[in-house]
């Protein structure tokens, strides 16, 4: 009996279950991963199953059709809302603005007698300027509500619109580049294969190039009136720094920033995949065609309807 025991005692350590560590569970996908997944697939399928041209590269000719499709589908409508909106408050806006400016500041002079102001005569022009500002501003916000114009929107929304589905689709495309894929063995122009970034750095090159000549661009189809009006907007400003007022220029800030842009693009550019690349380039491309197209538009159209009117307040 007791041989029995002992020999259970010297069993009983090895009958335990042994202590497991912790278990390294998987980790969970999320929407936004299990989208670009099925996106990824998608395009590969889609890659395939389009009838090309025998010698044609269907990964990047599908990647050049998408990027074309999805433009004209998602960002060219809001382009051309965002165009009618600014050519409203340029032709419609401004214009009735101006005209107005000689009743606000007859009025202003008016509120000044009233009031008793005493003053040389840089003193009268800097109050009546004083005071017409604000009121201009409230009359400006109220023409751009009633004419839905208001700037903000314009700009907003075509951003709005065009960003989720660049970021987007440059998400999926460099998923599906990730080893292994069969873009390893595609290559396009420069690029040796669509899974890996250009070695000679072209497309990064040409991508900040096309995106600079976006913005040098943009003064190929501005009119006579448009250049008149910012000539003496230069000169209003000129002579409010000289009198020491800080002045803010969004324009040329904006501008600024995209020049710079244009710089950080080429080194962003250079080290995403090859597909990633082809995209970009060809979303810069139809960017840069459609400023153009519907910069020319404009242009048309301001020649058509004539030049508004020029009759300005007299300041004091």
């Amino acid at each position: 009996m007791l041989s029995t025991r002992t020999a259970l005692a010297t069993l009983r350590p090895a009958l335990r279950p042994a202590r497991c560590g912790p278990r390294h569970l998987p980790p969970r996908r999320t929407f936004i991963a299990s989208t670009i997944q099925s996106l990824s697939g998608g395009f590969l399928d889609l890659a395939i199953a389009l009838p090309y041209p025998p010698g044609w590269p269907p990964y990047s000719c599908t990647i050049i059709l998408v990027t074309v499709v999805t433009r004209l589908a998602f960002t060219v409508p809001f382009s051309v809302w965002a165009k009618n909106r600014q050519w409203r408050a340029e032709t419609i806006v401004i214009p009735q603005l101006k005209s107005e400016m000689s009743a606000i500041h007859k009025q202003v002079q008016r509120d000044m007698k009233r009031d008793g102001f005493r003053g040389d005569k840089d003193a009268v022009i800097a109050e009546i300027n004083k005071r017409t500002r604000p009121i201009a501003t409230t009359r400006r916000k109220e023409l751009l509500a009633q004419h839905n114009a208001s700037p903000m929107p314009t700009i907003i929304v075509p951003v709005v619109t065009q960003l989720p589905l660049f970021i987007g689709t440059s998400m999926v495309l460099s998923h599906a580049s990730t080893a292994p894929t069969v873009l390893d063995s595609e290559s396009f122009f420069t690029l040796t294969s669509l899974a890996h970034a250009d070695p000679t750095a072209t497309l990064p090159i040409l991508l900040g190039v096309i995106t600079l000549a976006n913005v040098e661009s943009s003064r190929w189809f501005v009119g006579a009136e448009v250049l008149q009006r910012e000539a003496q907007v230069a000169k209003w400003t000129a002579e409010r720094r000289a009198r020491g007022e800080q002045i803010l220029e969004p324009r040329k800030i904006h501008q600024s920033a995209l020049r710079v842009l244009s710089v950080g693009r080429i080194l962003i550019a250079a080290m995403v995949p090859g597909s990633v690349q082809l995209y970009w380039v060809t979303s810069a491309t139809f960017g840069l065609i459609q400023s153009w197209i519907l910069d020319y538009w404009d242009m048309r159209r301001r020649k058509d309807v004539g030049p508004p009117p020029t009759t300005g307040p007299k300041q004091a």
